[in-house]
């Protein structure tokens, strides 16, 4: 029985440069035979396989948040929430990914937008994923049945496969941003993905002030002996505004008082932990939060792997690679790898940043760098 030869996607052609083989037609008799047992020779392709340092497809861009909230509000207007599409979530796309939904090869951001009284069904993913909440107020979370209230500048994590449903109990829609490593999963084929409840209980409905997570974790370096060691992801659901603010605040402070509290003059910076380890918050995704003091600037920087910020707060001044943004809040904008990164907060006040970023994949595989100009 003969099998039908499928056509082969490889396409190779004998070119006279540097590093080439010289062009003849036994060279391309042979590269005929490479294409049809579909192989290709490391000589074509090693300038883009190998190249001296990272070329990121992802491009630097910058997303008005002003036009996100605009669309976000339109999409409330006439896109329900339900089973199926799940979530009024619209996601950033860089212009350098094919129009894909990915703000880099491994990240997911989106802008999340919730009317008043609605619910967003329970369902679960392997994909870990937060959300941050630039403005608003009145959105609950509910992870495993646990409650979590959203409000400005809190930070909420979720590990993959944890049921979560949101529901908004306030008379005004709300919108926040999600992060996820979707990409990520996508591009490693290790995705799963459950649907849960259509509607979440009663109980799971109330409004307490505080989740059972932040009862139980929410005490600086006070771990209960109740729990188990080392969870991969964090169990505490909420990282409070409240807490961060202070703790940007007080390392501007001590820099006043002539101590070494901060990354470099005027730039305060904290990273969001697993309070039952130090490690990242999840296992594929890091997340920090930095403040810029007015008039005050960055060191520039570049890194392996890609990140994703939001203004939270202020204004300022950003270069990514040679691009430059004026920036004001809720601004989003993509630093991909290896391109060098720079800040300024203007004249007027400081300048909040939330960032996320795919460093923990790169430091388990040993391979993340970091270069900073001094």
């Amino acid at each position: 029985m003969t099998v039908e030869a499928m056509p082969s996607p490889v396409r190779l052609k004998a070119v006279a440069a540097k590093g080439q083989p010289d062009p003849s037609p036994a060279l391309e008799q042979l590269y005929r035979g490479f294409e049809s047992e579909l192989l290709v020779p490391l000589w074509t392709e090693i300038g883009d396989l190998m190249p001296q340092n990272p070329r990121s497809k992802a491009m630097p861009h910058l997303w008005r948040w002003d036009r996100l909230v605009e669309l976000a509000s339109e999409a409330g207007r006439i896109v329900p929430v339900g089973r199926g599409g799940e979530r009024r979530a619209i996601a950033l796309a860089n212009p350098g990914l094919g129009g894909r939904p990915f703000a880099t090869p491994t990240l997911w951001a989106a802008i999340q937008y919730l009317m008043p009284d609605e619910n967003a069904p329970e369902h679960r993913h392997t994909q870990h994923a937060f959300r941050f909440v630039v403005e608003g107020e009145g959105v609950w979370t509910v992870v495993n049945g646990d409650p979590v209230r959203m409000s400005r500048g809190d930070f909420l994590p979720q590990a993959g496969w944890n049921w979560h449903a949101h529901h908004n109990a306030a008379s005004a829609p709300m919108a926040w941003i999600d992060g996820l490593d979707i990409p990520f999963s996508y591009y490693t084929e290790s995705q799963f993905f459950e649907f849960g409840r259509e509607r979440i209980g009663t109980v799971e409905m109330t409004t307490p002030e505080y989740s059972r997570s932040e009862r139980l974790w929410g005490h600086p370096g006070l771990r209960p002996l109740s729990q188990p060691d080392a969870p991969s992801a964090t169990p505490l659901l909420a990282y409070r505004w409240v807490d961060t603010d202070r703790a940007l605040a007080d390392q501007l402070a001590l820099e006043e008082e002539g101590h070494a509290a901060t990354l470099s003059p005027g730039h305060a910076a904290v990273r969001f932990t697993n309070p039952s380890n130090g490690r990242d918050v999840l296992p594929t995704i890091r997340t920090e939060m930095h403040r810029i003091k007015r008039g005050a600037s960055t060191l520039t920087q570049r890194e392996v792997g890609s990140s994703v910020y939001q203004v939270f707060d202020g204004t300022g001044s950003v270069t990514v690679g040679d691009k430059q943004w004026a920036v004001q809040r809720g601004d989003m904008f993509v630093v991909p790898s290896w391109a060098p990164f720079g800040v300024k907060a203007s004249d007027a006040s400081n300048l909040d940043l939330f960032r996320f970023g795919d460093a923990p994949i790169f430091e388990a595989l040993h391979a993340y760098r970091v270069q900073t100009d001094r």
